[in-house]
């Protein structure tokens, strides 16, 4: 049985890491919490769930017909768009201050946990991505199968979360210098604008 079933989660991880893969306003975030040692494992653990409830809502089969009105799409488009938009000022704001990596004010963890909340959820590429793309695919595999499927995207974002926050953290060490946070706070700035001008304007 297990044998049998293990192609399919494969090609679930495999798909669900490829989608991840993507430099995006999460992937930022989850680097940046990770290199100045913020609560990652509380971000780790909301991004990873957050994908799991996504993975399962899109493979329990309502991925498998387009029942987020775009009403709704356009909504979430534009609050993450503006909500990015803020992000990445602020983050080139921030970079216009010589501080280290250990420096500068402390970020409570409800701000963090209210920031990776709206990173992922107000970015309807992750709808379309999880849900619609993920559950369309899972669907393909039948009613048992589907569920190993999304097993594996899940078990993909669980690992690529994990790599990505404890791989920054650990080389938070070598990258306390203020020019390179402010590098950073740049790279993240402009990924994040680059992702809202994208939103607005529909990509």
């Amino acid at each position: 049985m297990l044998t049998s079933v293990l192609p399919t989660a494969a090609a679930g991880f495999a798909t669900g890491g490829s989608l991840i893969l993507a430099i995006g306003a999460q992937n930022a975030y989850v680097l940046r919490q990770g290199l100045r040692r913020e609560f990652i494992g509380l971000v780790i653990a909301i991004c990873a769930i957050s994908d799991a409830i996504l993975v399962s809502v899109g493979v329990a089969g309502i991925g498998a017909i387009s029942t987020l009105h775009p009403a709704a799409l356009t909504g979430l488009r534009y609050a993450g768009a503006l909500y990015l938009a803020w992000f990445g000022v602020r983050s080139l704001l921030s970079a216009r201050r010589s501080s280290g990596l250990h420096a500068g004010e402390t970020v409570a963890a409800g701000s963090v946990v209210a920031t990776t909340l709206a990173l992922t959820w107000f970015n309807p590429h992750v709808y379309l991505d999880t849900v619609l793309m993920l559950g369309s695919i899972a669907n393909q595999h039948g009613p048992q199968e589907r569920w190993w499927f999304g097993g594996g995207a899940m078990v993909a974002s669980l690992v690529w979360f994990t790599a990505l926050g404890l791989g920054a953290r650990a080389l938070a060490p070598r990258l306390a210098h203020p020019r390179t946070w402010q590098i950073i706070d740049v790279v993240v700035g402009v990924t994040m604008l680059t992702i809202a001008a994208l939103l607005a304007l529909g990509g």
